[in-house]
Order: C-alpha cells, then sequence, then structure tokens
C-alpha cells in the first residue's frame, strides 16, 4: 500500500461489502423462522421477544449455549455446510428440552477469518431449517470477520438457545425414583460428539478419505460423520404434556455413562443393560479401527442412544405407545435402582 493512499479496513483484511451481502443474506432467512412474538430482530443492536400469553403460570427461562466443535473439520474437508447448522440448533434444543423447556428462540455465533458470503448463507440456512422444524425463532446472532484468526476456508460456530417452563412443571432429577424405567430413543450417528477421535480412526488409523465408499456404512465416511443430530423435542414434549416424563437425559459429550446420571438424584444408579438396543454400525466400526475398549467407546460416543428418558414402570406401556403412535424407535434399555449407599453420587452400572 502506498504511503500517500489511504488505509481502509479492507486493507487489513475485512470486507464490509461482504458483510453487507452475507447480512442481507441472513435476514431473509432467520426472517421466515420468525413469529409474532419477535419484536425486534435481525439488524437491531439486540433482538426482543414477547413472553405476554405463553399460558406458563410460574416462568421459568431455561438457556444453554453449545457448538459443534470438530464435526466443522469433516465439512471443510467437504465443502458441506448446511447440515452442521442443523446439527447446532437441535443440539441446544435437546439440552434445554431434557430440562421440559419449550425452546423459544436461538442466536448464532460464526467467526470466520475472511467472510465469504455465499459459506454464511449455507449455514444460516442450516440453522433456518432446524428452527423452522422446532418451532424456534432465529432471532439474532453475531457474524465477525477476524484476519488472521482462522486458516483460510475455516470458521467456528456457536449458538444460544433460550426456553420456557413452569417452576412446577420442569423435568427434574428429583422427580426420578429408583423403580424408574429408561426409554432410550436412537440417534442419527455420531451426532455432534467423540468426533477428535473418530476422525483420528477414520480418517488417519484406516486411511480412509471423506469422500471414500465404506462398504460396513453403506455411504462414504464423510457423509456418515456428518450426519445431522437430531432433534428429540417432539417425543420429549408428548410424554412431557401426557405427565408421563420424570426426567430425560441427552446423551452427548461424556456418552451414556456420564449424562445419564444428571437426571439422577442421589442415591441411585441406573441399571443399563448392554445389547438392548441396536448399535449403529459406524460405532462398530470405529471400535473395530481402534480396538477401543467397551468402557471408553460408552464413555465417548453415544452408541446409538441419542436421548434416554425415565418413566414410572406404571407409566411404561402408555409410553411407548404414544412414542410408537409418533412413529418412535423406543427401547427399554434398563431401569433406575436404589444404591447402596443412601447419599452416593448417581452413576451407571452397565449389565449384559
Amino acid at each position: 500500500m502506498s504511503q500517500n493512499r489511504s488505509a481502509t479496513y479492507k486493507d487489513a483484511g475485512v470486507n464490509i461489502d461482504e458483510a453487507d451481502r452475507s447480512t442481507a443474506k441472513i435476514k431473509r432467512l432467520a426472517g421466515a423462522t420468525f413469529s409474532d412474538r419477535v419484536l425486534t430482530g435481525i439488524g437491531s443492536f439486540g433482538a426482543a421477544f414477547s413472553l405476554g400469553g405463553l399460558g406458563f403460570k410460574d416462568p421459568v427461562l431455561i438457556s444453554s449455549a453449545d457448538g459443534v466443535g470438530t464435526k466443522l473439520n469433516v465439512a471443510f474437508s467437504l465443502g458441506v455446510f448446511d447440515t452442521v447448522g442443523q446439527c447446532l440448533v437441535n443440539h441446544c434444543i435437546n439440552d434445554i428440552a431434557v430440562q421440559g423447556a419449550l425452546p423459544l428462540f436461538f442466536l448464532d455465533y460464526f467467526a470466520v477469518g475472511q467472510l465469504e458470503a455465499d459459506v454464511v448463507e449455507q449455514v444460516v440456512r442450516g440453522l433456518s431449517i432446524a428452527c423452522k422444524e422446532n418451532g424456534v425463532a432465529l432471532i439474532g446472532g453475531e457474524t465477525a470477520e477476524m484476519p488472521g484468526m482462522y486458516r483460510a476456508g475455516e470458521f467456528d460456530l456457536a449458538g444460544f438457545i433460550v426456553g420456557i417452563a413452569d417452576r412446577k412443571e420442569m423435568a427434574r432429577a428429583s422427580r426420578v425414583k429408583a423403580g424408574d424405567v429408561l426409554i432410550g430413543l436412537p440417534s442419527s450417528g455420531l451426532q455432534t460428539n467423540g468426533y477428535s477421535l473418530a476422525r483420528k480412526l477414520m480418517f488417519e488409523v484406516a486411511g480412509y478419505a471423506p469422500v471414500q465408499q465404506v462398504p460396513e456404512l453403506g455411504t462414504t465416511a464423510g457423509e456418515e460423520l456428518l450426519k445431522i443430530h437430531r432433534s428429540f423435542l417432539k417425543p420429549i414434549r408428548l410424554l412431557h404434556e401426557a405427565k408421563l416424563l420424570r426426567g430425560a437425559a441427552h446423551i452427548t459429550g461424556g456418552g451414556i455413562t456420564d449424562n445419564t446420571p444428571r437426571m439422577l438424584p442421589d442415591g441411585t444408579v441406573a441399571r443399563v443393560r448392554l445389547g438392548s438396543w441396536p448399535v449403529l454400525p459406524v460405532f462398530e466400526l470405529l471400535r473395530d479401527i481402534g480396538h477401543v475398549a467397551d468402557q471408553e467407546m460408552l464413555r465417548t460416543f453415544n452408541m446409538g442412544v441419542g436421548i434416554i428418558l425415565a418413566v414410572s414402570k406404571s407409566s411404561q406401556s402408555k409410553a411407548l405407545k404414544l412414542l410408537a403412535i409418533e412413529g418412535e424407535e423406543a427401547y427399554v434399555v434398563g431401569e433406575v435402582a436404589k444404591a447402596r449407599r443412601a447419599n452416593s453420587k448417581p452413576k451407571v452400572v452397565y449389565e449384559k
């Protein structure tokens, strides 16, 4: 740059014109998720959402924030960016739905070294698809262009969700009791957890290319790892509104081992029966590639169970029937039992 020429923001790597183009695309996609409750949305300094008339007697706001993790690396390798947006929204929805929350609105954070409006559009399209499917408003967010922070062609993506519940109706650990039945619903695959190990085993140890067909999976390695994280909002709300749900656990990082105890009260254990649900082929393949021990698999991956629901023994048949009517596969994977020590921390005990 000549010493006599006026410096611009673009000289430093930030393209405001491209940012404006991105914002126009975001407004169109996000606007399709709005309801009458969205008072101010994309373009305002802050987004406003009305809580009036929702019918909650003692409303509690429940929020969560999360990211997509190293699943993004698979998206970068294939140049496919819409599915990770869906994964992010659905993951966040599940995290608050298990606490009895009805999700209301979602915000995203997209950070990149050099902004490309078309890439932003793909990501936000995925966000908007998942938001519309779940009745959530994509109400705002942040698109940050930060030269030098990320490698070319890479970005980071995170999200924040807010939901609402009645204080007395919240699904809390105190409602789960010894004798309750544990029902598992199937995951779509890895969802958004265990990707650091999965990528190492699939791409480094086994030597698969992302576009390579894997016979055991019936698809390519990349397509398998990019399968969309399921939303479990509908089955959770189904049992919640039928007053059958006593607790729920989203099986994310930490697998069944670390997530199931999060819905249990002290002095109880979750007795989970191995073999009571179909383990997806991708997990069998990863186990074989890395000779991974069973306990490590169960603590790293969801093993084909995306969510675990707790219902009373007397409600088991009704709960399974309601899920079946809605087309949900469901498996009785275990039960809650008393621990040997009354005040011990909850844990999972696996049985064969």
